[in-house]
């Protein structure tokens, strides 16, 4: 009964909440002004976000309840209302009632987000050594790695820049035309299968970075000398934005991720072709890139 009235719950918030910011998906599209989430691409982002959208009705009752409080105890015992004060110090009941309730709601939101921070970090166990895919990632000044096929003769590494308008290597430059964006398109996108657990080990070079995907909900430190590790499952194809999200130095916010989560037929394809020929290799991921409506941009 609980289970079904917090999911209700959640339903009608975040039906609410589309409706005021915009309805459809069209509210969690970033744009100037946005104040909401990323719709979430992932089971564990929706998770979260259900989970916050609930949180945020608590505090919003707590913050309008204390706030009226304040109001009534201003107008009601103001000097011109109550010339003689009262003189009592304590109040048993209410002492206990504004330790208990505060506990309670704690150990309430408690429950709901260490299974949430546990659900983030550790892999389900259904999970079977033949639907995980490892990709090792590596923070650099000022780009990412992505290594593939990790241990095996057929492991390849890519290396993920940001493009610039202007870029004096031709590599690098901006398109908007075939749909690239300032500040968060690279040359290489790291690329993954939809349908499979992605099993990310992050590291770092030389300083410590941040991966992250707003609309997973994932963020971990690449640390050097320290492998860390994330996991994720896309079950549609699309384009996902982020950024290190750790300060790394003057170029830090030239550090954009961008990832392609393809069909498993695209993703062995890109693969063979990226070993003959990178610039192959991305032509293909343009044109197999998701229609503009399926492109789940960032920031």
């Amino acid at each position: 009964m609980w289970t079904n009235m917090r999911s209700a719950a959640s339903k009608y918030w975040a039906l609410g909440a589309a409706s005021l910011f915009g309805g459809g998906t069209a509210w969690a599209t970033p744009h100037d002004g946005g104040i909401n989430f990323q719709s979430p691409a992932t089971k564990t982002a929706e998770n979260i976000q259900s989970f916050h959208n609930e949180v945020l009705i608590i505090i919003t009752v707590i913050t309008v309840f204390v706030t009226a409080l304040l109001i009534w105890v201003m107008i009601r015992y103001n000097k011109r209302s109550n010339p003689v004060p009262k003189k009592f110090s304590h109040n048993t009941t209410i002492e206990i009632l504004w330790t208990v309730v505060p506990v309670l709601i704690l150990v309430w939101i408690a429950k709901g987000s260490f299974p949430l921070l546990y659900e983030q970090d550790v892999m389900p166990a259904e999970a079977r050594e033949e639907e995980i895919v490892d990709i090792k990632v590596y923070g650099n000044m000022w780009f990412w790695d992505y290594t593939y096929n990790v241990g095996s003769d057929q492991e390849f590494n890519v290396e993920s820049r940001m493009l610039k308008a202007g870029a004096p290597d031709a590599s690098l430059e901006l398109h908007p035309e075939r749909g690239d964006i300032a500040q968060l398109s690279v040359n290489n996108p790291m690329v993954a299968p939809i349908g499979k657990y992605v099993r990310l080990k992050i590291s770092a070079k030389d300083v410590i970075h941040a991966w992250t995907i707003p609309q997973f909900m994932i963020k971990v430190d690449a640390m050097p000398g320290k492998l860390n590790q994330l996991w994720f499952k896309v079950d549609e194809p699309g384009v996902f934005y982020g950024q290190c999200s750790e300060l790394c130095g003057k170029d830090h916010s030239n550090m954009p991720i961008e990832l392609r989560m393809v069909t498993e037929p695209q993703y062995a394809e890109w693969q063979r072709l990226y070993k003959e020929s990178p610039e192959q290799a991305r032509a293909y991921l343009d044109q197999v890139r998701p229609k503009p409506a399926q492109v789940a941009s960032a920031q």
